[in-house]
C-alpha cells in the first residue's frame, strides 16, 4: 500500500465534510522579516512595537495578510493540491491579531460543489477557519477552487452553491480589543490623510510598480507551505510556466497601496476577491484603489471599504471589464476589503 498521497480530487469532496489540516505553525519574528523582504510593505503598525503600543495593542502583530497566507497554506494539501485555479474569496473576517509566539492551525468545511460542463473539473467551496493555540478563531473566509477530477467518468454530485453575502456590513467587522488611534502619529506613519479625507467614489493611482520574479515567488510559496502543484512544478501546466500564487499578488498589491493609503493600518474584512487572470514571472504589477464605502467605528477609528485592483501595468483609468463583461486580460486581481484608518 502506498504511503504517499496524490491529494483530493473533485469527486472526493462532499457537503458538510470537515477537513482538519496538518502541520501547525508557530509564528516568530522571522515571518515578519521575510514578509517585509518579499513585499515593499511599510505600514507602521506592523513595523514597530512602540507604534503599535501607542495604538493600544500590546505589540506589533504580524501583517493580516501574512496570517491569512499561513492559514491558507495549511489548507492547500487538502483543498487545492489538484486545483486548476483559485477562483475567489468571500466573507473573510480577521477576528484576532496574530502575534509572535502564536501557533496557528486550520480547518475547512465543504459548503458547495458544482461539476463543470466539461466533466473534467469542478468547483469546490470551503469555509476555512484559522485558530490559535487557545482554540480562538483568528480569521475565517470562504474560497472557491476549480479542482481536477481523478476519474472523468465519476458521476457528478448534486450541485450545491452556497448563499454568500454580497459584502460584509460594519457590524460584521471585529475591532481588536484596545485599538485606539487617539494618539496616532501621522508623521511616523508617513502620510497625513485621515478617514474624513477619503470620499466614496475616489480613485487612487498608487503610482509604483514591481516586476514579479520567479525566485521571490518560490520563497513565498515555501514560506507559506503552499504545496499546490501549479506554483512549484513547471511540468504541471501545458505552457511549462509556474503560476504565481494569487496571495503573492494580493500582498504585493497591498504593499504598493501604501502610497496613498499609508494610514490604512489594518485589514479587518474581505468582502469579495477574484484572481481575474493568471500572473507569471516577468509581469509588472501596478495598483489602483477605489473607495466604495466608509463608516465610523469610534471617535478615533474609521473604516473604509476599498476596491484594490492589480493590473499588468495599467493605470486607474483602465477599464476592468470589456463589453462582454469579462475581465480585461491585463487585470490580475480585483479585491474588495474593509480596513481601519484613524479619524
Amino acid at each position: 500500500m502506498s504511503k504517499t498521497s496524490s491529494g483530493n480530487f473533485f469527486e472526493d469532496y462532499a457537503i458538510g465534510q470537515v477537513l482538519t489540516h496538518a502541520v501547525p505553525r508557530t509564528i516568530s519574528g522571522g515571518e515578519r522579516a521575510v514578509y517585509t523582504s518579499l513585499y515593499p510593505t511599510r505600514f507602521a503598525l506592523y513595523s514597530s512595537d512602540e507604534f503599535a503600543r501607542t495604538c493600544g495593542l500590546p505589540q506589533s502583530p504580524i501583517e493580516d495578510l501574512a496570517a491569512f497566507h499561513i492559514v491558507f497554506g495549511k489548507s492547500v494539501p487538502d483543498v487545492s493540491l489538484n486545483a486548476v485555479a483559485n477562483l475567489g474569496y468571500s466573507e473573510g473576517r480577521f477576528l484576532l491579531p496574530v502575534y509572535a509566539g502564536d501557533t496557528l492551525t486550520t480547518t475547512s468545511e465543504v459548503i458547495g460543489v458544482k461539476q463543470n460542463s466539461n466533466g473534467k473539473t469542478g468547483v469546490v467551496w470551503v469555509r476555512s477557519t484559522g485558530r490559535n493555540q487557545r482554540g480562538e478563531a483568528v480569521l475565517e473566509y470562504v474560497r472557491w477552487v476549480m479542482v481536477r477530477k481523478r476519474d472523468v467518468n465519476a458521476p457528478a454530485p448534486e450541485t450545491v452553491i452556497p448563499d454568500l453575502k454580497a459584502g460584509l456590513v460594519i457590524d460584521d467587522l471585529v475591532i481588536p480589543e484596545g485599538l485606539d488611534f487617539s494618539n496616532y502619529d501621522f508623521d511616523l506613519a508617513g502620510e497625513p490623510h485621515r478617514w474624513a479625507d477619503y470620499e466614496v467614489g475616489e480613485k487612487i493611482d498608487h503610482v509604483d510598480g514591481v516586476t514579479i520574479e520567479e525566485a521571490e515567488h518560490m520563497i513565498a510559496t515555501r514560506l507559506w507551505q503552499n504545496t499546490a502543484k501549479v506554483h512549484f512544478d513547471a511540468t504541471n501546466r501545458p505552457d511549462g510556466k509556474r503560476l504565481i500564487y494569487g496571495g503573492h499578488v494580493i500582498s504585493m498589491a497591498r504593499a504598493l497601496s501604501f502610497n496613498g493609503l499609508a494610514n490604512a493600518q489594518m485589514i479587518v474584512g474581505i468582502n469579495a476577491g477574484a484572481h481575474a487572470n493568471p500572473c507569471f514571472a516577468g509581469d509588472t504589477i501596478r495598483v489602483w484603489s477605489e473607495v466604495l464605502d466608509k463608516a465610523k467605528v469610534s471617535d478615533s477609528i474609521g473604516a473604509l471599504r476599498m476596491r484594490l485592483v492589480a493590473t499588468k501595468g495599467a493605470s486607474a483609468e483602465f477599464p476592468l471589464r470589456g463589453a462582454d463583461g469579462k475581465y480585461d486580460p491585463d487585470v490580475l486581481l480585483d479585491l474588495d476589503y474593509w480596513c481601519l484608518v484613524p479619524c
